[in-house]
């Protein structure tokens, strides 16, 4: 099946309305683009607060929101939009990736996690996945400093972002942790 035909018939039988939650207006404008192009009504937010509003007004079939947003989490967006419609498909872009919000995203309903630059193929295939149909595995694994990241990243998070407290459960200094927390992510 080509693209084109994914596309007519994803319109043809269900509700294709999707909200694109995003703070990178050129990044936006894009994706809205491409999505319009495979078939979604879109529509666009650039905040959470705007974002939940929409959700509340009318809950899409589908979402993808930016994880950090200038006035909160888009966490928060994805909650909104599960409250008022279980049965929507909403994935999450980050261009700080972890673990540990990958797993909160998923709790809170999120289907996909996406870490940035995504693109618009990325996108699509992760919110017309099918349920048991499994993503592929990644080219290139994480080494072993990411690991490292991820693990520290999780129990920070555990901790509710308390430096203190994970310098303790870490057996680390907590200015080394602060040193570590400031970095990006390892590749």
């Amino acid at each position: 099946m080509s693209g084109d035909e994914t596309t007519v018939a994803m319109v043809e039988g269900e509700d294709t309305s999707l909200l694109i939650v995003e703070d990178d207006k050129p990044f936006l404008t894009r994706l809205a683009r491409a999505m319009e192009t495979r078939g979604f009504v879109v529509e666009t937010a650039e905040s959470v607060e705007e974002a939940v509003a929409k959700a509340r007004a009318h809950p899409p079939a589908y979402a993808v929101v930016d994880m950090r947003l200038g006035d909160g989490n888009g966490l928060d967006v994805v909650a909104a939009i599960r409250e008022r419609r279980e049965d929507a498909r909403a994935i999450i872009l980050t261009g700080y990736g972890n673990i540990a919000t990958a797993v909160t995203a998923v709790k809170l309903g999120a289907i996909d996690y996406l870490s940035k630059p995504a693109d618009a193929d990325d996108v699509f295939a992760a919110l017309t996945r099918t349920s048991g149909e499994r993503a592929a595995p990644p080219e290139n694994p994480m080494s072993a400093d990411r690991v490292r990241w991820e693990h520290i990243q999780r129990v920070y998070e555990m901790c509710d972002r308390n430096v203190s407290e994970t310098a303790r459960r870490l057996n680390m200094h907590r200015r080394t942790l602060q040193r570590i927390l400031a970095k990006r992510a390892p590749r």
